[in-house]
């Protein structure tokens, strides 16, 4: 979904992205979370005018989108609640990054006002005759209906492809250009999102049995705060 370019090694990975924010910040909080959490190990990295290349180490197991565990939703869906929790557990008070809403939202308004959202990518019924106008009545909408933040650490995109499990746990977190203090729900919201596509079938056409709604929430024991998913499905909408 983005316009970077990733070359595989046997062992280490090199991305080749253009240069913008969410670039620098790949870099910097991977750096930042060395010995926190299970992320790339950072080997070098280097810009020119227009492209910044990553080059890191690979991280073991498989993505959370593997069929093995897309057959058995409890195991996954234990698995990634641990790994929202292990986020969760970093201490903040020297994270190097900050993606809360005030900071997402000028962002989003950046893209809106320059025609950088994909309305053809939204999910089902976000534009249209029962959903948002345009990108633009989205974003006032958004602004109009700030939930309250409960700051925690996010990966800022917390899909079942950018998270890698082995041996029953999370054995690494990917594609952390969004990473930073954001409110906790940022992640639950895509991680739910994430689920639903993968398990009903919407990539491969395939479609997995034995899971509920609810089971995330169950597994991180947490009541469902569905304004507040709504809101950060609609958010990365933007994105």
């Amino acid at each position: 979904m983005s316009d970077s370019t990733v070359v595989l090694f046997k062992d280490k990975v090199l991305k080749i992205q253009t240069i913008s924010e969410e670039a620098e910040n790949e870099y910097h909080v991977m750096e930042w979370l060395q010995g926190k959490l299970p992320v790339p190990k950072v080997l070098g990295y280097e810009r020119d005018e227009k492209k910044a290349y990553l080059l890191m180490t690979k991280v073991p197991g498989e993505m959370a989108c593997a069929d093995k565990y897309l057959k058995d939703p409890e195991q996954l869906t234990t698995m990634l609640a641990e790994g929202l929790q292990m986020l969760w557990n970093v201490d903040i008070n020297h994270c190097p990054c900050i993606w809360n809403l005030e900071k997402k939202l000028q962002m989003a308004k950046y893209r809106v006002e320059n025609n950088l959202v994909d309305v053809d990518d939204a999910e089902p019924g976000t534009f249209g005759e029962n959903g948002f106008k345009n990108p633009n009545h989205l974003l006032e909408w958004l602004n109009n209906y700030k939930p309250e933040e409960d700051l925690v650490l996010s990966h800022g995109d917390f899909c079942l492809p950018n998270i890698f499990l082995a041996n029953g746990k999370v054995s690494g977190y990917i594609d952390l250009g969004r990473a930073g203090i954001a409110d906790k729900w940022q992640d639950i919201a895509l991680c739910y999102r994430s689920l639903l596509h993968n398990l009903n079938g919407k990539y491969t056409g395939k479609q997995y049995q034995r899971f509920y709604a609810d089971m995330l929430f169950e597994k991180l024991g947490l009541e469902p705060d569905w304004d507040k998913i709504r809101y950060y499905i609609l958010l990365d909408e933007l994105f």
